[in-house]
C-alpha cells in the first residue's frame, strides 16, 4: 500500500515538475511572441490578417504561462459577450453582400475585442517591462513602414507603388487613411521621452523615431491623420507640463516646445516645397473636397445614414451601406457600428469608448504609471475625435490602445511606486 502511494506520489511530482517546466518556457517565449504580434499589426493587407493570425500563438502561451484575469477588465469581457449576439445577428441582415463576408467581419470584430481584453490583463502584470516591449516592437514597425512608404513615394526602391495608393503613402496597409494613424502611439512615446529625458543618448533616439514617423504621417496625405498627429502632440506636451514637469522642467519644456516647434516648421516647409510632394499636398490641404459637399458628399450621406440606422434596430449588416442608394461609405463610426452591429452593438461600442475615456483620466491621479499613461492617453482622445469622420472599428491599434489603458490603470490598483523618471521613460 505505501509502495502504491509513494509511486503515485512521484507521478504527481513528475507531472508538477513538467507542468512547472511548461509553464517557465511559456513565460520564458511569450515576450518573443508578443513582440512580433504587435509588430505584424502594421501589416494589414487582408482580413483576417497577420494581426489575427499571430495572435492565436500568443493567446496559447500566455495561458500556458499562467494569464491573470483582473477583475477590474471584466467590463472588456462583458463588452465582448455582448457584442458577439448583436454581431452575428446584424450579419444576417445583408442582402446585397455575400453572408460569408458578413460573419467573417463580424468575427473580425470579436476577435479584436478579445485582443483589448488580453493585453489589458496582459500589461497589468510587471507592468513598465512588458509597455516597454510592446512600444518598442510598434515602434520598429512604424519607423520601418514609414521608411519604406517613403522610399517608395519618392520611387527610390524598386517596386514602391506596391505601397502607395491614390498616390499616398499607405505603406504596407490597405488604406492611407489607416496607416496614418497607426503611427501615431510611438511617436507620442518618442516625444514624451524627448521632453523628459536630460540624456542626450534616449533625447537623440526619441527625436529620431518621432520626426521619421511625423514625416510618414505627412505623406499618408491623411488630414485626418494630421490633425490627429497635432492634436496627440500636443495633448502629451500640455498633459506633461502640468502633470509631471517641475518648475526647472516646465521652463526647459517652454524652450524645448518653441525649439521643437520651429524644426518643424522648417521641416514641413523643406518637405512641401519638394515637388514630389507640393501637388498633393495643395490639393489635400484646401478645406473642402469634391467627396465632402452635396447630398452625397461626407456630410449628406451622413445623415442619410443616420436616420437608417435608426430605422433599423438590428442594423444593416457589415458593408451594405455601400450597395444602397450611396456607394461611399458614411465615414463616421458612430453611426456605421449602428449598421454593422444594430442598436444593442452600438451602444456596446459607445460605452467601449466612454468608459476607456473615464478609466484614462481617472488613472493620470496615480503617480505610478502616468508616463505610460500619459502617450496612450493622448494618441486615444483624438482617435476618439477622428471617429467621427472615418470608420475605426476594425482599426487594430485602436484595440490596442483601449487595452493598454485599462491594462495601464488596472496596475495602478496595486499602487505599487514606479522606478525612477528616467528608466520610467519608454
Amino acid at each position: 500500500m505505501s509502495l502504491v502511494h509513494t509511486t503515485d506520489s512521484a507521478v504527481l511530482a513528475g507531472r508538477a515538475a513538467g507542468a512547472e517546466y511548461i509553464q517557465a518556457r511559456a513565460a520564458a517565449w511569450l515576450p518573443f511572441m508578443v513582440a512580433a504580434w504587435i509588430f505584424s499589426g502594421g501589416i494589414i493587407l487582408f482580413e483576417p490578417s497577420l494581426y489575427e493570425f499571430f495572435f492565436v500563438p500568443v493567446f496559447g502561451l500566455a495561458i500556458l504561462a499562467g494569464l491573470r484575469l483582473y477583475r477590474s477588465t471584466l467590463p472588456l469581457l462583458v463588452l465582448t459577450l455582448v457584442m458577439v449576439p448583436f454581431s452575428l445577428i446584424a450579419a444576417f441582415q445583408v442582402v446585397n453582400i455575400e453572408m460569408s463576408q458578413a460573419f467573417i467581419f463580424a468575427i473580425v470584430t470579436v476577435f479584436l475585442l478579445l485582443t483589448t481584453y488580453f493585453a489589458a490583463n496582459y500589461v497589468a502584470v510587471d507592468t513598465h517591462r512588458r509597455m516597454r516591449t510592446i512600444i518598442i516592437a510598434y515602434a520598429a514597425i512604424a519607423v520601418l513602414s514609414s521608411i519604406i512608404g517613403v522610399l517608395g513615394y519618392l520611387h527610390l526602391i524598386p517596386g514602391g507603388e506596391l505601397f502607395l495608393r491614390y498616390g499616398r503613402v499607405k505603406a504596407m496597409f490597405k488604406d492611407p487613411n489607416v496607416f496614418g494613424p497607426f503611427l501615431i502611439l510611438p511617436a507620442i512615446f518618442a516625444l514624451q521621452k524627448v521632453l523628459l529625458t536630460r540624456n542626450l543618448k534616449r533625447m537623440v533616439t526619441g527625436s529620431a523615431v518621432f520626426l521619421i514617423v511625423f514625416v510618414g504621417v505627412f505623406a499618408s496625405f491623411s488630414r485626418a491623420a494630421w490633425g490627429n498627429f497635432a492634436a496627440s502632440a500636443l495633448l502629451c506636451f500640455l498633459l506633461v507640463f502640468l502633470l509631471e514637469a517641475g518648475i526647472r522642467d516646465k521652463v526647459r519644456l517652454i524652450l524645448l516646445g518653441l525649439a521643437g516647434g520651429a524644426l518643424l516648421i522648417v521641416a514641413l516647409a523643406g518637405i512641401i516645397s519638394t515637388p514630389a510632394f507640393n501637388a498633393l499636398f495643395e490639393t489635400r490641404a484646401s478645406v473642402t473636397q469634391d467627396y465632402d459637399t452635396g447630398e452625397t458628399g461626407r456630410l449628406g450621406r451622413q445623415g442619410y445614414a443616420f436616420d437608417l440606422a435608426l430605422q433599423h434596430p438590428w442594423g444593416l449588416g457589415p458593408m451594405e451601406f455601400g450597395t444602397l442608394e450611396i456607394s461611399e461609405a458614411p465615414h463616421n463610426s458612430y453611426v456605421t457600428v449602428i449598421h454593422h452591429y444594430g442598436w444593442g452593438g452600438g451602444l456596446a461600442f459607445y460605452l467601449l469608448i466612454g468608459l476607456t475615456l473615464w478609466r484614462g483620466i481617472w488613472g493620470l491621479r496615480f503617480n505610478a504609471t502616468r508616463l505610460l499613461l500619459i502617450p496612450l492617453l493622448s494618441a486615444y482622445v483624438p482617435l476618439v475625435v477622428e471617429a467621427a469622420i472615418i470608420d475605426i472599428d476594425h482599426w487594430r491599434h485602436f484595440f490596442l490602445i483601449i487595452g493598454l489603458i485599462w491594462g495601464v490603470t488596472t496596475f495602478n490598483a496595486a499602487d505599487r511606486p514606479r522606478p525612477e523618471r528616467e528608466a520610467a521613460l519608454i
